[in-house]
């Protein structure tokens, strides 16, 4: 072997060897997620009348009575596992009828399968047969685009919580979505201004709400997150406001023929 190939062969092993070690840090990265705080989570799942079935591709509420007809899937943060929005979802399930199928992400970052909602509603929506999108920070941002591109599912509406959609999503036009994004006014992550100044991404009707003292991690119960704000109000008034302004928006949904 000449002397030129070794160098060549040699310096190629070091690049495959640094790239094997990004990839695994990465992975381990996304691996050591923020966990649901056990309290929150055991109350949702002590909910009465929410049936909540913690699944291998999912975790899914819904009304033990059999709802409505009306699902929403619902993808995490990034590095957030799927639980961690149980107590978020439970009282909505309650008070509205709704199924929620909140989908686990590879290596729990839903940029790495942003069509997961297909596959999640075809496998956990039974009974269901108007489906709702939604998603917390880079989740929404990620169902905002599967929303925006050539979705199964044929959507009724998309939900965000502290997220926003990009010009790329191509929603702005659409006249044929309920939109409702929830911003907190101490979200860090996903700051007011960011979803202000991303607001004409989404349709011209599109219904914003910002609740005042919630930061980014109080959208679901998974403990504080590096670099959030630092929130003016309990988690449980901040789930208690979350809670009531999702459950208006889906409670005035023509399709479903309430007032």
């Amino acid at each position: 072997m000449s002397p030129a190939l070794r160098r060549t062969l040699i310096a190629a092993a070091v690049v495959l060897a640094l790239l094997a070690a990004a990839v695994g840090g990465f992975a381990a990265w996304g691996l050591n997620a923020y966990r649901a705080e056990p309290a929150p989570l055991g109350e949702a799942l002590a909910l009465p009348g929410v049936r909540t079935e913690i699944a291998d591709d999912a975790v899914v509420l819904a009304p033990a009575d059999g709802g409505d007809g009306t699902g929403v899937v619902f993808y995490p943060g990034a590095r957030v596992e799927a639980e961690a929005y149980a107590a978020s979802w439970a009282p909505i399930v309650q008070d509205t009828g709704v199924t929620v199928v909140i989908p686990r992400m590879p290596l729990n970052f839903a940029v790495l399968d942003p069509d997961r909602a297909d596959e999640a509603a075809a496998a956990h929506g039974e009974g269901v047969d108007r489906w709702y999108l939604g998603g917390h920070s880079l989740g929404g941002a990620m169902a905002a685009s599967h929303a925006g591109g050539d979705p199964d599912l044929a959507l009724a509406g998309l939900v965000l919580w502290g997220s926003y959609a990009t010009e790329g999503a191509g929603l702005a036009e659409r006249d044929d979505l309920r939109v409702l994004s929830v911003s907190g006014s101490e979200d860090a992550l996903s700051d007011p201004a960011t979803i202000e100044a991303n607001g004409p991404y989404l349709p011209a009707d599109a219904e914003r709400v910002e609740i005042d003292g919630m930061n980014h991690a109080q959208f679901g119960a998974y403990g504080d997150q590096s670099g959030d704000g630092t929130a003016r109000i309990s988690d449980t008034d901040a789930r208690g406001a979350l809670a009531e302004a999702v459950t208006a928006f889906l409670a005035q949904d023509p399709g479903q023929g309430r007032d």
